[in-house]
C-alpha cells in the first residue's frame, strides 16, 4: 500500500530540525485541560459499499424542494434548469477552466464570458457588465463601495449612503461589513404604506454618494415610484437597483429608468438553489462607473491576422503587482456558474424569458388569490402588484402554520418573524414556474386547517 501522507515517518526528522524532542513539545501552547487524550469516536474503517449505502441512507432522510409543493424563496428560488445545461457545462473545456489571468489566454471560455456580460448588458439595461459576483449581497456590497469611490468627491454628503429599509437583513449585513472599515454611514431609505418608496423622504438622499434600493423589494413588491427615484437624488448620487432578473422578462429595465448600476441573484437562470450554493451575482453599470467596478470585463477584438478574438479589458485583481490600488477584494468570479447561467438564458431566447417571467407572474396572482381566499388571511400590502413574491398577515405566528404545513407536506414559505421581530405573523410566501394548481391547492388547505385547527 502506498502511503498518501507524503512526511508520514519523517516526524522524528520534522522535530530535529525544530529542535524538539517530541511531538507533545509541539503544542505545548495548548492548554492541558483542552486536550483531548482519548482517541476519536469514529466507526472502524469501511468498505466502498458500506459507505456508499450510508451515504444513501443519510441523504434519504432529506426533504428536497422537489419532493413536496414548496413556497419558499426569500432570496433563492426554486427553478426548472434545462438538462442541456449540465450537459455543455459539464464539458471539459468549460470544467476545468480557471478564470484567465493572462488577458489573452482561454479563447473559448473568454467568449463564453463576453456573451454572458451581452446577455445581462441587454438584460438590464446599462452598457456595462462583469463577468459575474459571488452573490446578490455581495454585489450589492461592491455597488455601494464603487459608487463611493466615483461619487464621493462631488457629493454634498460625503461617506452617506442610503439603504431601503426594506432590504433583508442578511443583505444589509454584508453591505455594513464592506463599508464599516471605510467609515461610511449607511441611512435608512423609507418607505410608506404600501410597500412603496416614501419619495418625500427620499428628498433627503440627493447629495450623497449612493442610494440603493430592490426591485422588487424583500415582499414582491413592484413599486412604480423607483422609477422616480432617479430624478429625485440627482446626477451625481448613483441609484443601485437590486432586481430579480427573471422579473425583466416583463417589468422595463432598471437602466431605462436611470439606474447606475444594478445588482442581483444570478440563480434563477442556471442553477437550483442547491442548499444555498454555489450562486452567483450579477453587477452592471453606466459607462461612468466602468473604472471603478469590480471584478473582470471581458472584450472583443481581433488579433494580428484580423480574427475575431476576445481579452481581458479590465481585471481588477488584489493579486495584481499594483494591489494597493484594487478597486475590490472579490478574489475570483463564479465564472463556471456564470457559465451555466448564460447557457440557460441563451436557450430561453429573447421570447423564452418573457414566457418565463409571465409564468411565474400568473403563479405569483394565482397563489395570492388562493391564501387571500382564506377566511383570516389578510396581504401586508394589498393594494401593491407582486412578482414572485407576496406577504400575509396570518392570525397566528408564521412559525406555527410553518409546523402545521410542514406536517402537511407543504413548504409553505418563510416566516418574516426571521427578519423583523415585528412581523412574526407574516408570512412570505414565494412561488416559480414549477407552482402548479395542485401546489397552491395544498397551500391553501394547508393553511385553512391550521387556523380551524390552531388559531379558533
Amino acid at each position: 500500500m502506498v502511503d498518501q501522507l507524503p512526511n508520514l515517518g519523517r516526524e522524528e526528522e520534522m522535530l530535529r530540525a525544530m529542535g524538539m524532542a517530541s511531538m507533545d513539545d509541539l503544542f505545548t501552547n495548548i492548554p492541558d485541560a483542552i486536550r483531548r487524550t482519548e482517541d476519536l469516536p469514529l466507526p472502524p474503517p469501511q468498505t466502498e459499499e458500506e459507505i456508499w449505502a450510508d451515504a444513501q441512507r443519510l441523504l434519504g432522510a432529506n426533504v428536497s424542494l422537489d419532493d413536496r409543493p414548496s413556497f419558499l424563496s426569500a432570496g433563492l428560488s426554486r427553478n426548472f434548469v434545462p438538462s442541456m445545461v449540465g450537459m455543455l457545462a459539464t464539458r471539459g473545456e468549460f470544467l476545468t477552466s480557471y478564470t484567465p489571468y493572462q488577458p489573452e489566454v482561454s479563447q473559448g471560455m473568454l467568449q463564453a464570458m463576453w456573451e454572458f456580460q451581452t446577455m445581462i448588458s441587454e438584460l438590464v439595461g446599462l452598457p456595462v457588465s462583469n463577468v459575474s459576483m459571488y452573490e446578490a449581497s455581495t454585489a450589492a456590497a461592491e455597488a455601494v463601495t464603487c459608487a463611493i469611490r466615483v461619487n464621493n468627491r462631488k457629493a454634498s454628503q460625503k461617506d452617506v449612503v442610503y439603504v431601503s429599509q426594506f432590504v433583508p437583513p442578511h443583505r444589509l449585513s454584508v453591505i455594513k461589513n464592506y463599508t464599516n472599515g471605510a467609515n461610511v454611514e449607511l441611512r435608512i431609505l423609507e418607505h410608506g404604506e404600501g410597500g412603496s418608496v416614501d419619495l418625500l423622504a427620499a428628498e433627503s438622499a440627493a447629495g450623497c454618494c449612493a442610494v440603493y434600493v430592490e426591485q422588487p423589494n424583500s415582499f414582491g413588491v413592484l413599486d412604480e415610484g423607483l422609477t422616480q427615484l432617479k430624478t429625485i437624488v440627482g446626477e451625481d448620487t448613483a441609484l443601485i437597483v437590486g432586481v430579480d432578473a427573471v422579473s425583466l422578462g416583463l417589468v422595463e429595465p432598471p437602466g431605462n429608468w436611470g439606474a447606475d448600476i444594478v445588482v442581483g441573484e444570478g440563480q434563477p437562470f442556471g442553477i437550483g438553489p442547491t442548499g444555498g450554493g454555489p450562486i452567483y451575482g450579477i453587477f452592471a453599470c453606466a459607462q461612468k462607473y466602468l473604472r471603478q467596478m469590480p471584478g473582470r470585463i471581458v472584450g472583443q477584438s481581433w488579433d494580428t491576422d484580423g480574427k475575431l478574438a476576445f481579452t481581458l479589458t479590465l481585471s481588477t485583481r488584489e493579486q495584481h503587482i499594483r494591489r494597493q490600488r484594487a478597486t475590490s477584494n472579490i478574489c475570483s468570479n463564479e465564472t463556471l456558474i456564470a457559465l451555466m447561467g448564460a447557457i440557460h438564458m441563451a436557450l430561453l431566447g429573447p421570447e423564452g424569458l418573457e414566457k418565463l417571467a409571465l409564468r411565474v407572474a400568473a403563479a405569483t396572482e394565482a397563489t395570492k388569490r388562493a391564501v387571500v381566499g382564506v377566511p383570516g388571511i389578510q396581504l401586508v400590502d394589498p393594494a401593491a402588484a407582486n412578482f414572485r413574491e407576496f406577504s400575509v398577515i396570518l392570525p397566528g405566528k408564521a412559525s406555527d402554520a410553518l409546523r402545521h404545513l410542514d406536517e402537511a407536506g407543504v413548504n409553505g414559505g418563510f416566516d418574516l418573524g426571521t427578519w423583523w421581530d415585528s412581523m412574526a405573523n407574516c408570512l412570505l410566501v414565494g412561488v416559480d414556474e414549477r407552482t402548479s394548481e395542485g401546489d397552491i391547492a395544498a397551500l391553501a388547505d394547508g393553511l385553512a386547517s391550521w387556523i380551524r385547527e390552531d388559531c379558533s
